[in-house]
């Protein structure tokens, strides 16, 4: 689908600019993860168990961690992945509440979190049929958040 910007009564199109790396995803993220998700950022890079987490972030409003995974094109493992972040999360939770604790100088108990609330969120610029359908089913705790750049800043 086009996108078009009205300049003074003309319309113009403007292309899409696609992202070069992963990182620049997770940068403009990161950057902005309160607006984007109502998120708070806990650490970047988070690794656990051999398993290194892109963004572990923290839902104020649903008292859960969220763990955000970045991918630059589409990729086949996300509904997988997504389930073996969760399960990693909920056999360590000890290890996210004190990642939380160090990196926000904050002082959480375990039940001050609502794990049945935990979630992945995947962010690429594009996802398969499959995986759109997968995520589809009512209390799946992954999402899928579609990202796109334009050579315009947008």
């Amino acid at each position: 689908m086009a996108l078009y910007i009205n300049q003074t009564g003309k319309l113009k199109e403007v292309k899409e600019k696609p992202f070069k790396l992963e990182k620049d995803i997770q940068k403009v993220f990161e950057e902005n993860l309160s607006a984007i998700m109502g998120l708070v950022l806990v650490k970047s890079e988070f690794t656990i168990k051999n398993k290194r987490i892109d963004t572990l972030a923290y839902d104020p409003q649903a008292s859960a961690f969220i763990i955000i995974e970045y991918k630059r094109d589409k990729n086949i493992s996300v509904v997988d992945q997504g389930f073996t972040y969760l399960s990693l999360m909920l056999e360590n939770k000890a290890d996210f509440i004190v990642e939380y604790n160090e990196s926000l100088r904050q002082n959480m108990k375990r039940e001050d979190v609502d794990w049945s609330q935990t979630r992945v969120a995947f962010v690429s610029k594009n996802f398969t049929e499959n995986q759109v359908q997968a995520t589809n089913f009512k209390d799946i705790a992954i999402e899928l958040w579609e990202v796109k750049q334009f050579d315009n800043d947008t």
